[in-house]
Order: C-alpha cells, then sequence, then structure tokens
C-alpha cells in the first residue's frame, strides 16, 4: 500500500522517493575528519520514522514547537522531517545568533524541545548560546553536536522501531521562521506545508527539473532562502543533496557535488569573483576572453576552478548583486538569474527565467505572483507562498498585508513594460542630507565597482553629502598589509569614485570613501546570516568618526 500517492507536502514527498526510487543516494554528509556518508531514500525515510516514534512516545502537546539549532547537515533536514511526521511544527534557529537573540526565540516561539547539530565554537554563537538554553529545555543532539552529555539521534534511531508517518494536511502549520532582519527583535513567520511546497511547484512551470540534478546546501537551512530553493526543491524533485562541511573544504565539498543548480548570495558571487581576479587579473581576462577558441577553453577552466562547470543554472538572491558582476558570470558561460522573495512569502516572488533574462532586474512574477507599486513606490506582491502571519503578533500581520491581501515587502521598485521589476532600494534605507534632500543607497552601491572591493555601504545621514564606506576583499587588504601599492589603489579608488558621481544627481554625489580597517561579519553584528549589511550597525559603528571625515580633504580616506 502507497504511503504517499501524491507530493502534497514535504513529508509526502519524503515517503513518495523512499517507495519509488528506495536505493537512489538522497544525502552525502562529509565529516570532520574526512570521511563521507551517503543516505538513499530508503535509509532516510527508515531514520526519520523512527525519530517520530521517539517524538510521538514522548507525549508532546499535540502540534508543539519544536527548535533546531545547528549547521546545515543531512540531520538537520532528518530532524524537520522528523518533527512534522510526529505532527509537530519547527522552528529553525541560526547557528550565528548571540545567545540572548536564541533565548528570544526559544521562549517566544514556547519551544518544547530542541534538535542540537554541528555548531563551530569559534565562527557561530555557540559558546554564547548554550549559556542561555533554558535548564528545562529537553535537547537531543544530532551527529556533530556539540553536546555529548544528552540523548543522541544515532542511540534513539537504533532502539526504536519505525513509526506510521503522519502525512500532515497541506493547510497546517509546518514551520515558523524568525526573520534574521537587519533590525529590532526577530519575528516569527508563520508557514504552512502548501505555503512551502508552492515554490516547488511553481518553478517546474518555469525551467525543467528532474532527479538526476545536484545541489550544494551550504547556506543557513534557518533562513527561507536555502530551505525553499535546496530543502523543499531536494524533496519534491527527489535529486541528490550534498552538505559542505567547512569554509576550509567549501573548495572540496563543490568539487565532490559537481552541481548541476546552485544557489549563492552576492557577498559570496563577489568573493568568487574576486578570487578569480586575484588569479587572473581583469586586463589579462580580457584578452585571453577575446582570442577565438581560447576564449571557450579559458572561461571553462575558470568555471571548473569555481566547480560550477556543470552548473546550467544558478541563482542569486538575498540582496542586489551589481549588473556588470551578473553580466560578467554569464559571460563565462553560467546562466546567473537574479531572483527576489522575502521570508513573508517563502521566497516564491520573482525571478528571471533561463534564456530571457534582463540584467539589473529581479524578472517578472512567478506563476500565480501578481505585483503592483503602491504608495511611496513601494512593491507589493501577493504569492502562493505567502506566510499565515506572524507568530503572536497579529497587529504586525494587518500592518504588513493589505486588505485586498498583497504583502508589503518594504523594497521600493520599477515595474518596466514588459513586467520586469526592478528592486531600486529599501523604504527605510532612505535618509536625508543636511540639506534635506533625501538619498537612496542601493543604486550607488551597485555602480560603485572595483576588483578590490568586496562590499559598500552608502552612509551620511544630515551631513551635507553623502559618503562611501568600502571593505577590500581579504586578499587586498593581506597585500595592503604586506607593503602592497598603496597609492596605486588609492588612485583607482578615487577615479572610481568621479565614475560613480558623474552618473549621479547632485545632492547623491560621494563626499570621499572611507577604507574601513576590520571586515564585517556576521559574528560582529554587521551582517545578517544571508550576509546582507546591517546598515544601521554600521552607521552606527562609524557614527562618532563621521564629522571628522566630513571635516578632512581628499577623496580617499583610510581609517
Amino acid at each position: 500500500m502507497s504511503i504517499a500517492k501524491e507530493k502534497q507536502t514535504s513529508v509526502h514527498c519524503l515517503y513518495y522517493w523512499a517507495e519509488k526510487t528506495p536505493d537512489r543516494p538522497y544525502l552525502t554528509q562529509p565529516f570532520p575528519d574526512g570521511h563521507v556518508e551517503e543516505l538513499t531514500w530508503r535509509q532516510a525515510a527508515d531514520e526519520v520514522a523512527r525519530m517520530a516514534a521517539h517524538l510521538m512516545a514522548m507525549d508532546l502537546p499535540k502540534a508543539s514547537n519544536i527548535a533546531i539549532l545547528g549547521r546545515n547537515s543531512a540531520h538537520w533536514i532528518l530532524s524537520d522531517l522528523a518533527i512534522w511526521s510526529a505532527g509537530h511544527v519547527s522552528v529553525p534557529l541560526y547557528p550565528t545568533l548571540n545567545g540572548e537573540t536564541a533565548a528570544y526565540v526559544l521562549e517566544h516561539s514556547e519551544a518544547k524541545l530542541l534538535f542540537l547539530g554541528k555548531m563551530d565554537g569559534t565562527a557561530d554563537g555557540w559558546n554564547d548560546i548554550k549559556g542561555h538554553l533554558p535548564g528545562d529545555l529537553p535537547i537531543i543532539s544530532l551527529p556533530m553536536s556539540p553536546r555529548q552529555d544528552t540523548p543522541q539521534w544515532k542511540e534513539i534511531t537504533g532502539r526504536t522501531e519505525p513509526a506510521k508517518p503522519v502525512l500532515p494536511d497541506p493547510d497546517s502549520l509546518a514551520t515558523i521562521v524568525y526573520t534574521s532582519g537587519s533590525t529590532g527583535k526577530p519575528k516569527g513567520v508563520m508557514h504552512s506545508f502548501r505555503t512551502m511546497i508552492s515554490v516547488a511547484d511553481g518553478l517546474q512551470q518555469l525551467f525543467p527539473v528532474s532527479q538526476d540534478e545536484r545541489m550544494l546546501s551550504y547556506l543557513p537551512l534557518a533562513h527561507v532562502a536555502e530551505r525553499a530553493a535546496v530543502e523543499t526543491q531536494s524533496l519534491y524533485y527527489g535529486f541528490h543533496l550534498y552538505f559542505a562541511n567547512s569554509l576550509d573544504t567549501f573548495q572540496e565539498d563543490l568539487q565532490r557535488a559537481r552541481p548541476t543548480l546552485f544557489f549563492s548570495v552576492p557577498r559570496l558571487w563577489m568573493k568568487f569573483y574576486l578570487a578569480i581576479n586575484d588569479k587572473l587579473p581583469p586586463k589579462k581576462q580580457k584578452i585571453l576572453f577575446n582570442i577565438p577558441v581560447l576564449n571557450r577553453l579559458v572561461k571553462k577552466k575558470v568555471l571548473k576552478q569555481l566547480g560550477l562547470d556543470h552548473t546550467r543554472a544558478a541563482l542569486t538572491g538575498a540582496a542586489p548583486l551589481a549588473p556588470e558582476i551578473i553580466a560578467w558570470y554569464r559571460n563565462l558561460g553560467l546562466e546567473l538569474l537574479e531572483v527576489y522573495g522575502m521570508s513573508e512569502n517563502f521566497g516564491y516572488s520573482h525571478c528571471n527565467r533561463p534564456g530571457q533574462a534582463k540584467v539589473g532586474t529581479v524578472g517578472v512574477p512567478n506563476p500565480g505572483v501578481e505585483q503592483r507599486i503602491g504608495e511611496g513606490g513601494e512593491v507589493l506582491v501577493k504569492s502562493p507562498g505567502q506566510m499565515l502571519g506572524y507568530f503572536k503578533n497579529e497587529e504586525k500581520t494587518r500592518e504588513d498585508v493589505t486588505e485586498d491581501g498583497f504583502l508589503r515587502t518594504g523594497d521600493m521598485g520599477e515595474i518596466d513594460k514588459d513586467g520586469f521589476m526592478r528592486i531600486t532600494g529599501r523604504v527605510k534605507d532612505l535618509f536625508k542630507t543636511s540639506k534635506g534632500k533625501y538619498v537612496v543607497p542601493v543604486p550607488i552601491e551597485s555602480r560603485f565597482n572595483h576588483p578590490k572591493v568586496e562590499v559598500v555601504c552608502v552612509a551620511g545621514s544630515n551631513q551635507s553629502q553623502p559618503c562611501a564606506l568600502l571593505l577590500l576583499s581579504d586578499e587586498a587588504r593581506a597585500d595592503i598589509e604586506r607593503g602592497g601599492d598603496r597609492a596605486k589603489l588609492e588612485r583607482e579608488l578615487a577615479e572610481e569614485l568621479d565614475s560613480v558621481n558623474a552618473e549621479s544627481e547632485a545632492h547623491e554625489k560621494l563626499a570621499f570613501a572611507v577604507v574601513v580597517k576590520d571586515p564585517w561579519t556576521m559574528e560582529n553584528g554587521m551582517l545578517t546570516p544571508t550576509m546582507k549589511i546591517k546598515r544601521n550597525v554600521i552607521e552606527q559603528h562609524y557614527a562618532g568618526k563621521m564629522d571628522d571625515w566630513y571635516k578632512r580633504s581628499g577623496k580617499v580616506i583610510w581609517e
């Protein structure tokens, strides 16, 4: 008797593939000691059913909220599925949270249990989080968990008989995703199984996806982008998912996976681009890319070095990526497509279609999505992936959803004659100069492009003119520290500043650029988990130095 004939939810999908292709590999997990484990669909479904039986035996209240904390791993996804198979709701936590925020999410979500996975003591918030965990919160440790004194996944599944899974009602609550937000306390976004699966359902109308795809999961699964693009898709289409062990082994993990579909965020696309420029300077690229016959070989070699020579569709989202960088990848032969979505619609909103991309836009609405521009140029979207609302916050839900059901995205945008959407900035990012003029930072930031600059943040609220804060790439910073040619770099940055200003309105011209000293990271709170800049934190950090910088003369200032 078939357990799951139709793929109505992610749980249905798991049992569908376990029955249809039981011996096909589903999850490949590398471990810190170098060994690699592979789980087939049959094994994955068996482990999930055993853990689900254990959760049912715990006698938790019906539809309890159960937290998952850890870096991406095969067992992160298996925990998610086990929670659902036992009739409960999953609440993912970012491993990079500070202790206070983790405690807030656990308390606000009323979590009854925590699955604790792989944590990195240095890069993650574990050292801070462990002291903030409620003493009475039961913990189950996944493989690679920092806690060995709690019940272990392997031990539990080894002694528990598999339960008959609970196949969820598609409209029931599946997960509460706490926004990584660049402002205020995180909000709990509630999604049903139906809103989650809408992503996969819509994708198949855009381009063919089959069981032969391969993807690498490395961006935080606690964020909807990875959950939608990687977890949900792999379950729906039944393809092979690989995991990354650590940042140091990322290149090796990518080579193992040879992904056919690849999703990343602008900060990483920028990092890959700068790393290639470091090995093959742009001037040399220009010459080699223009030699017939040879250009194809060189481009293929560059993609192979990146581990993306098998990738037929690559996606970028979560923040804007400069059109020049997208064009550079597309020139290499990589179909890099910009997509758009948010936690509140499970990432299902807009995308550029293969063969019909318009660089500089986030594409057209996905199947079933409606778009319009509201007051003040705000993008309003109605999507099949739209949330059920914010957990325990009806007031905020009413504030963010219009009476006719459109989500107020907080983004500003323009729709062209062909229906393509261009995001021009965040409503909250606008700031006023001392002359009372409004500055929109994002378009200025995306025009400032230099092969040694990794991130740009335009600031200058209440000053006479805006300025740009520049974070150099790791390679460029190391080069300057070793006594590299600082004067040459300064000249180039001043030239870039002039060319950006040449295209800017008078009130948006940059007074100067500051090369900042310390990197902006998730750990120091300057970046969100999807590596977007936290503008308010960055501006606060440099606020005390601004007046002094504005008094100096010169186009480039070194902090």
